[in-house]
């Protein structure tokens, strides 16, 4: 399974923004719908955005839609989340996933997931 990279995370202010990328080294990204979900403390790892394999499409979960946006560069093997006016409550480890062929983007979110990230640490306080 390729291996996915993920870069950006640390602490942040409330209010502020953060950058989190996701490369995977060696290995196309062109095929696949890519996924950032996210783990907060005690709570259960869920799917916040998912973009479809041209970028021509994104899904947003309600607590993160109008503050994050999800991108890709394909040339590059990168996928991106951009996190604004972030919140205490969106402390958590961020993962990013690359979505199975048979994932469909109207149910990103349930996967299924070919290959996780190590995830990376966000937390957000003054």
């Amino acid at each position: 399974q390729p291996q996915l990279v993920e870069s950006g995370g640390g602490l942040v202010q409330p209010g502020g923004s953060m950058r989190l990328s996701c490369a995977t080294p060696g290995f196309t990204l062109d095929d696949y719908i890519m996924s950032w979900f996210r783990q907060g403390p005690g709570k259960e790892r869920e799917g916040i955005a998912c973009i479809n394999s041209g970028g021509s499409s994104t899904n947003y979960a309600d607590s993160v839609k109008g503050r994050f946006t999800i991108s890709r560069d394909n040339a590059k093997g990168t996928a991106y989340l951009q996190m604004n006016n972030l919140r205490p409550a969106d402390t958590a480890g961020f993962y990013c996933a690359r979505l199975s062929r048979e994932a469909r983007m109207d149910r990103c979110f349930e996967g299924p997931v070919g290959s996780w990230g190590r995830g990376i640490q966000v937390t957000v306080s003054s």
